[in-house]
C-alpha cells in the first residue's frame, strides 16, 4: 500500500508568452483550472500505477475541494482520510511559456489544516511506503514520518518545495527525494555539484538519496553505489508535474518491491511523459504508457567510490 499525505491544490494554469520577471505583467488569453497540490498529484501519480493507493490532507468545503477529490477517485486513489477545512482549498497560480518552463505561486489555505493524526497507525505497517512532500506544515509531516518509521513502514521523503524540514523527519527517511536546489539547501549550500551532494546526504542521513536533473536526468546514491539515468528523449510542452510524476512512479515501483535502479528507471520515464501533456494531474501517466516508453531508455548505469 501507499500512504500520500500532503497537500491537496486547486491549480489555475496561465499560458503566458514568456514568464515574467519582477514588477512586470505579462497578459494571456485564458486560464484553465485543473486540480493539483504535490500531496495530490503524487497520490494520482502513483494510483495509476499502483494497485492501492491513499491519499491523507484537508480541502475547503467549496467546489475547488469536490473537483481535486473526484479527480483523486477518478485516477482510482482512495480519499476517504481528506478532509474538510473551514478555510478555502489551496490554490496555485501556475504560469506556463512557450518552452514549458513554469513559475509557481501557492496560496497554502486548508493545506495548513492537514494534520498527521488523520493517519491511522493500521495503515503504518512493514507493507506501507509513505510518501511525504513539504507543502503541508513540515511539523506535521515529521510526526508522520516518526510514527511511520516506528511501524516498520517505508518512508519517502520528497522536500519540495525547497525549506526547512525537522531532523526527526530527516533520520526516518529511508529515501530522499531532492531536485538540485533543494540538494544543496539541505547539504547547507556547499557549492557542490549534484554528484557530491548525493553523496554527501546519503552520508549524513543514512538514506538512499535521488537528486533529479531536469533535462539532465537524474541521479541516486545507495550505500557506496551512485546510479546515473539518462534523459528519456520527449517533446515538452508543460513540465508542471513531472517532479510528482517522477515521485508518484517511484513510490510505486518500490511498493512493487523493485529495486532501486529499476524503480529509477521507471519513475524517470513518468517524469518525462508528464511534460508531454499540459497540467498537473491530467499528465500522470498510467502504467500502459511507461511500459510503452521503458525499452527507450536504458538501464542505469553504476559506478563505484573513485
Amino acid at each position: 500500500m501507499i500512504v500520500v499525505f500532503g497537500s491537496l491544490n486547486m491549480d489555475l494554469v496561465m499560458p503566458v508568452p514568456r514568464l515574467p520577471v519582477a514588477g512586470e505583467t505579462v497578459l494571456c488569453p485564458s486560464y484553465r483550472a485543473v486540480p493539483g497540490g504535490k500531496g495530490a498529484n503524487q497520490a494520482v501519480a502513483a494510483a495509476r500505477l499502483a494497485p492501492s493507493v491513499r491519499m491523507f490532507g484537508m480541502v475547503g468545503a467549496d467546489a475547488f475541494g469536490d473537483s481535486v477529490l473526484a479527480a483523486l477517485s477518478d485516477a482510482g486513489g482512495d480519499v476517504a482520510g481528506v478532509g474538510r477545512a473551514t478555510g478555502p482549498t489551496a490554490c496555485a497560480a501556475v504560469m506556463v511559456d512557450r518552452a514549458g518552463g513554469n513559475q509557481i505561486v501557492v496560496a497554502s489555505g486548508a493545506n495548513l489544516a492537514a494534520e498527521a493524526a488523520q493517519v491511522p497507525d493500521a495503515v503504518l505497517g512493514p507493507d506501507t511506503v509513505l510518501l511525504l512532500q513539504n507543502e503541508v506544515r513540515p511539523a506535521e509531516g515529521a510526526a508522520l514520518a516518526v510514527r511511520a518509521a516506528m511501524q516498520g513502514a517505508r518512508v519517502v521523503l520528497n522536500l519540495a518545495p525547497a525549506g526547512d524540514y525537522p531532523a526527526e523527519a530527516l533520520r526516518c527517511a529511508d529515501v530522499l527525494l531532492l531536485n538540485e536546489v533543494e540538494a544543496a539547501m539541505l547539504a547547507g549550500g556547499s557549492g557542490a555539484g549534484p554528484e557530491a551532494l548525493a553523496r554527501q546526504l546519503a552520508t549524513r542521513h543514512r538514506a538512499a538519496c535521488v537528486v533529479t536533473l531536469g533535462e539532465a536526468g537524474s541521479l541516486a546514491v545507495e550505500g557506496e553505489t551512485l546510479w546515473r539515468v539518462a534523459p528519456l528523449p520527449v517533446r515538452a510542452v508543460d513540465t508542471t508535474g513531472a517532479g510528482d510524476a517522477y515521485a508518484g512512479a517511484l513510490a510505486a515501483a518500490l511498493d512493487a518491491g523493485l529495486a532501486l535502479p529499476d524503480a529509477l528507471r521507471r519513475a524517470s520515464v513518468a517524469g518525462a511523459l508528464a511534460c508531454t501533456v499540459e497540467g498537473a494531474v491530467p499528465s500522470m501517466p498510467d502504467s500502459a504508457a511507461v511500459a510503452a516508453r521503458l525499452p527507450d531508455l536504458p538501464p542505469p548505469g553504476r559506478e563505484r567510490p573513485r
